[in-house]
């Protein structure tokens, strides 16, 4: 085999690798939440308003990478659960602002608690040296992913 045909089969196998330990990881993370009745969706967009502060429904939708009506559905039901908050804009009457509440914050802090909670167990049971090695790997996956 030539090594150019080797690097590409070994670079493949690496990415289908990491590929399933992250789908993998992300699937007991998301088991280890604390109430699955407010949906990923919701979840994520609450974590953008956590993020970014106040948005427009418009501002938040494209940060979520939805369509408006979608996030029209999600800021309602986040306002149901009394995550959130819309009020007029300050200078653009056809506008709104939501608003992470106070409750939406408790959720959240909630929710990275409980998961953290996990993943901080099942890193204790790992070597000092493996350890070091998952925070190397944790930088660059954040520079992977553009973060």
């Amino acid at each position: 085999m030539r090594y150019a045909n080797y690097v590409a089969t070994e670079q493949h196998g690496l990415a289908s690798k990491l590929r399933l330990a992250v789908v993998r990881l992300n699937r007991r993370l998301r088991a280890q939440r604390t109430n699955s009745s407010v949906s990923l969706t919701q979840v994520s967009a609450l974590s953008t308003l956590h993020k970014c502060g106040p948005l427009t429904p418009g501002e938040l939708a494209a940060k979520e990478g939805v369509q408006p009506p979608s996030m029209t559905r999600v800021i309602a039901a986040l306002e149901e659960f009394g995550f959130a908050t819309r009020s007029p804009h300050p200078t653009d009457g056809r506008q709104a602002i939501v608003k992470l509440t106070d409750e939406g914050l408790s959720y959240l802090e909630d929710e990275i608690t409980a998961r953290e909670a996990w993943l901080d167990k099942r890193l204790a049971e790992l070597e000092p040296e493996e350890r070091e090695l998952l925070s190397h790997a944790a930088e660059i996956i954040d520079r992977m992913a553009g973060q």
